[in-house]
This record gives structure tokens, sequence and C-alpha cells, in this order.
């Protein structure tokens, strides 16, 4: 008994390590820029009477973070003019987008939104690009840095600052705007940027090694290309191509053999339950009659103390038991939380309940989010860390929020209550894939 407390501590002491703090401040520089060209800059919009029409062109910047793995292999391979010189490849790429992006917010508080919108669409387009570049740099520098057993506590501290970040970002840029100026409330968010800034310059570069067996697989794919050895330039771009766009999908395959497909299918599958019934929560929450007071109240607070509460839990678990199981916990745990929606379609509506509900759900969800990063993680190759990382984040969004395009629709024909079991069936497959892909882990280690 003393040795599993033993255990435990030190498995919760992972939070005291400098490296796993440093990520809060990462996170917090992470989203800051998020919200500051979607829904914040919507109020500004908005605030300044321009058209709901354009206000939603305005909503296509966000194209930028879906967008990003079209320019991950850059980040890879190539080094950041004097920044990375100055600080190494990772931490230069990410001081180069944070000073990026600092730069376009300040510009941006410096327009006129009647005079000016153009040059305030370009800017925005400029901070997402630079802040989905951030993103991109970030990631690969927390799988460098440690260990896979250690990355769901690496993100549960991003999320953490990342949360604060939007926090800060949402309702601390109103309340200055409100008392200020939506110029002020900017240009102070530009000055928020050198947060992340110096814990960049307070952070190591991780190592960078060199794979002999990555280099024989990128001199085989050149050849199969009919590339290798020929002298021109356009032989030369499509070398610079294949080593870095096309290697670390051949290197995947090649190191995950049979499982690949699997694997892709259930990062596929995993966030899907959870996205889809995300759609139609705050629609439910109003039929059911609260206030948007109470949905405010409930699902801000209660929803942001319960995913840190989740994430930090899911860190402990991957450190403890390692990856796989508390994969396969979260799947389960994300869909089984649904269902409590559904009863919750059926009963007497009640603000305590609905209060259980959240937290419920989001600290299943925030258990959930740890491991699964902590496994998209464990799946990259040093010597393609940003690329095949941006690969996964992708593959993990698009498919649900297709399948979260035909929420209302389901809603309309049937009723929450069926929508929300819907969502439950929708997440066992992620289930059954954690399952086959645990048991394949665990002979592949008998062996």
């Amino acid at each position: 008994m003393a040795e599993t407390v033993s255990s435990w501590r030190s498995a919760f002491s992972i939070y005291t390590q400098p490296r796993v703090l440093g990520m809060i401040w990462l996170g917090f520089s992470a989203g800051l820029p998020f919200s500051l060209t979607s829904s914040t800059l919507s109020a500004w919009l908005a605030d300044a009477d321009v058209s709901l029409a354009v206000i939603g062109y305005f909503s296509l910047v966000g194209v930028a973070y879906s967008v990003k793995v079209l320019w991950a292999p850059v980040v890879d391979r190539l080094p950041l003019p004097l920044f990375c010189r100055w600080l190494g490849k990772r931490r230069g790429w990410i001081f180069g987008a944070q000073i990026g992006i600092a730069l376009g917010l300040f510009g941006m508080g410096g327009l006129d939104v009647h005079q000016e919108l153009a040059k305030m669409a370009w800017l925005a387009i400029w901070v997402a690009f630079c802040s989905a570049t951030q993103d991109v740099a970030i990631d690969a520098y927390r799988i460098e840095i440690v260990a896979p057993e250690i990355q769901g506590a690496m993100a549960a501290m991003y999320v953490f600052g990342y949360r604060l970040s939007l926090l800060l970002a949402g309702a601390g840029v109103l309340y200055i705007a409100e008392y200020q100026s939506w110029s002020a409330a900017y240009q102070g968010m530009a000055l928020t940027m050198s947060v992340g800034m110096v814990a960049t310059l307070l952070a190591r570069e991780p190592a960078r090694l060199v794979d002999d067996r990555v280099e024989r697989l990128e001199q085989s794919v050149e050849v199969a290309l009919g590339v290798s050895g020929v002298r021109s330039l356009s032989a030369s771009l499509l070398r610079w191509f294949s080593d870095a766009v096309v290697s670390p999908f051949v290197e995947f395959f090649q190191r995950n053999g049979k499982n690949g497909a699997r694997i892709l299918l259930l990062i596929a599958v995993y966030k899907m339950s959870d996205i889809a019934m995300g759609v139609m929560a705050n629609p439910f929450y109003l039929e059911l009659g609260f206030s948007k007071k109470d949905i405010a109240d409930v699902t801000k607070v209660f929803g942001f103390f319960m995913t840190i509460v989740g994430t930090s839990i899911g860190g402990v678990l991957v450190v403890r038991f390692g990856i796989m199981r508390p994969l396969l916990f979260g799947a389960v745990i994300v869909a089984a939380t649904n269902l409590l929606f559904a009863a919750l379609a059926l009963v007497q509506p009640d603000i305590m309940l609905l209060a259980g509900v959240i937290s419920a759900d989001n600290l299943s969800g925030g258990i959930a989010s740890a491991a699964f990063i902590a496994y998209l993680s464990s799946l990259t190759n040093s010597a393609y860390t940003a690329t095949q990382y941006a690969l996964f984040s992708s593959l993990m969004t698009l498919p649900a929020k297709l399948i979260g395009g035909v929420s209302g629709d389901l809603v309309a024909q049937f009723g929450y209550a069926v929508f929300f079991m819907y969502s439950t069936v929708i997440g066992v497959p992620a289930i059954v894939l954690a399952i086959m892909l645990a048991r394949s882990a665990s002979f592949g280690r008998r062996n």
C-alpha cells in the first residue's frame, strides 16, 4: 500500500518539473491570438456596425489553423533566418511567430475599422498565419523536449495556459474595450505576447537526433521518384518535396506496418463523439429553459475548472499506467457521459443537475484529451515531428466536424435524447480501435 501511495505521489510530482510548468506560458501564447482573430474580432466588428455578411467573411481567417499542415514541412526542414541561428530551430520558429503575432495585433489596434477594413482583414490573416505557425512549432518543441510518458502532463499544462489566455482575450478584452477602446485592448494584447516570448527565451532547445534509418529512407524515396543525384533546379525542388513531405508519410507507414491504417482511423474517430455532441450543447441548454447567464456561469466556471482537473488527472494516468490504458479509458468515459445529456433531456431541468452533467463531461473530456495528445505525440518521428503531428491534429478534427454538420438535422427529426444516444454510439468505434491497438502493442512487447 505504501509503495502504491509513493507511486501516485511520484506521478503527481511530474507537475513540479520546470519544462512541464513552462508549457503553461507557451499554451498561453498559443491561445491568445486565436480568440483575437475569431470571436473577439467578431465582437469588435459588430460593435463598429460592420455588416453581418462581412463579419461572416472574416471568420474565414480561421482556415489557417485547419491547413497548417501545408507549411508544417517548412517549419520542420528549414531554419528561420536569424532566429534559428540564435535560438535553435524549434525556439527560433516559436519566437519569430510570436513577434509576427505581436506586430500584427499592434497594427490591428492602430486601424480605423470604418476606413481601413481591408487592412484589418489582411492583418487578421497575418496574425492567424503566424499563430498557426506558432502552434506547429510549439507542438514540435513539446514532443521533442520530454519523453512520451510525460506528454500527458505537458498537454495538461498547455491546456491550462491556453484556457487562461482565452479568458483574457475574450472577457478581458471586452472589459478593456468597454472602459477604454478596442484599439487599446488589441495593442494591450500585443504587449501581452511578451509572456510567451520570455517563456521561449527561458526554455531549452530540444536535442536534434540524427536517424540513419530516416536518411536511408529519404534516399530510397528520391530514387523511387527518379530525382536522386539529378542536378537541376526542378530536381532539387522535387528532392526537397520528397524529403519534407513524402518521406514523413512513408516513414509513418513503414514504422507502424499494418497498424498504420488503424492508427489513422482511430485519430479520425477518437474526438467524434465529443465534437458532435458539443455542436448542439448550447441550443440544448437554451431549449431546456436555462438563461444565458446560467449557461455562461455553469459552462465557463465549472467547465474551466473541471477541464483543468481532467487534463491534470489524465497526465498523471499516462505517467502511472502508460498511454494505451488511459487512451482507452478516455474513449469510454467520453462516450458514456453523453448518456448523461440524454438523461438530462428526459427529466425536469435543474441547475444543479446541469452543473453535475457539465462537470462530468468536462472532466472526462480533459482526461481523454491529455491521453490522446500523449498518444499523438508518441506516434511522431523526431525527424518529422512538426509535419506528422500537424497531419494528426488536422485529421482528428475534420471528420468530427463533418459529422457535426448533420447534428441539427438529427435533433430536428428525432429530438435531443435520441441525438445524445447517437453521439454515444459513434464513440464506440474509437473504443474498439483503442482495444485493438492496445492488444497489438502488448503482443509486440511480449515478442
